[in-house]
């Protein structure tokens, strides 16, 4: 596919851009085409009349993400500064997709609106609305209000909380769909004792999580019953490092990928790690568990894009 094949934009198109620079783990081959639109108009105008048969993959900053080392055929979406605004209204925020969780917490409680669960959560909106991000019992179901997306064939639709099919760090969302601005309705608090909250939750993450090193955040779901909106139903209590750490898989390395000695489930590039190292790593981690638990780990990390050889795994 090259740029004759295209649609015109106002926005930016890139051809065989590398996706590890775009990724916090920093693996990936290349997007056979980037396209940064300049505004939702110019997104929906570029998606109406790209052909059908062409892949579309919209992309965050790639915080939870591993991209494989062959790349990503057809068109990766990746929203910048047109995406990004955040305005408060009474008890709602309204975001744009690519504005930053932390961000928009921040924005939040200076408001005196309490989104401070977000505060923690790496990544941006967008990617928090699709994969159900929450932390300390809250999830980005819980202050959902309102969405407006693109969908593969240049629609603008305005969705609500009927329309995301909520779960345990899922939506339903149709695959080639794009969000673009999501609204929340927090709960109200005193702004400098929200702000002092969030800095306490900072604290104990960076206590307790490898905040320094590359990772894409929680490698694998706690394998824990959970209620339609995202909520656990406290059936089980079962935490994926506990499960990692018994099968005795902390620390352990594939190539430059790590299992976090830090944390358990924090897979992380120790150092020139390649995808299908840090995949492999934890494909493995998933067998140990199975082997001494029963119990099947489930990514948490997205793994996209096409593989270009494999480690040993021995």
């Amino acid at each position: 596919m090259t740029f004759d094949d295209l649609p015109p934009v106002r926005g930016r198109l890139l051809q065989a851009k590398p996706l590890s620079d775009l990724t916090w783990l920093r693996v990936g081959g290349p997007a056979e085409v980037l396209f940064q639109p300049e505004d939702a108009a110019d997104l929906a105008q570029f998606l109406a009349a790209l052909g059908a048969e062409v892949p579309v993959m919209p992309m965050g900053v790639g915080s939870n993400l591993i991209v494989r080392d062959g790349g990503l055929p057809g068109v990766v979406i990746r929203l910048g500064r047109g995406f990004n605004a955040i305005s408060v209204e009474g008890s709602r925020v309204t975001a744009g997709a690519a504005a930053l969780d932390a961000h928009v917490a921040r924005k939040a409680a200076e408001a005196g609106v309490d989104l401070g669960f977000l505060r923690t959560i790496p990544g941006s909106i967008g990617g928090a609305l699709r994969m159900n991000a929450g932390c300390y019992g809250s999830y980005v179901a819980d202050v959902f209000i309102s969405a407006r997306a693109v969908t593969r064939s240049g629609e603008m639709m305005e969705l609500g909380p009927e329309d995301m099919g909520f779960a345990y760090r899922h939506t339903d969302l149709p695959e080639g769909m794009v969000l673009v601005e999501a609204t929340f309705e927090g709960p109200s608090g005193d702004p400098a004792e929200l702000a002092a909250r969030m800095e306490a939750q900072l604290k104990r993450r960076d206590e307790t999580q490898p905040t320094k090193e590359r990772t894409a955040g929680s490698t694998f779901r706690n394998p824990a019953g959970f209620s339609s909106t995202g909520r656990a139903d406290d059936v089980h209590d079962l935490k994926a490092w506990k499960l990692i750490e018994d099968a005795g898989m902390r620390g352990a390395r594939l190539g430059g990928a790590q299992m976090s000695e830090k944390h358990a489930n924090f897979l992380i590039n120790a150092g020139g790690a390649s995808a299908a190292e840090l995949e492999g790593l934890g494909e493995l981690v998933r067998k140990k568990v199975y082997e001494t638990s029963g119990i099947k780990l489930e990514w948490e990390i997205m793994r996209i894009g096409d593989p270009k050889g494999e480690p040993d795994a021995t």
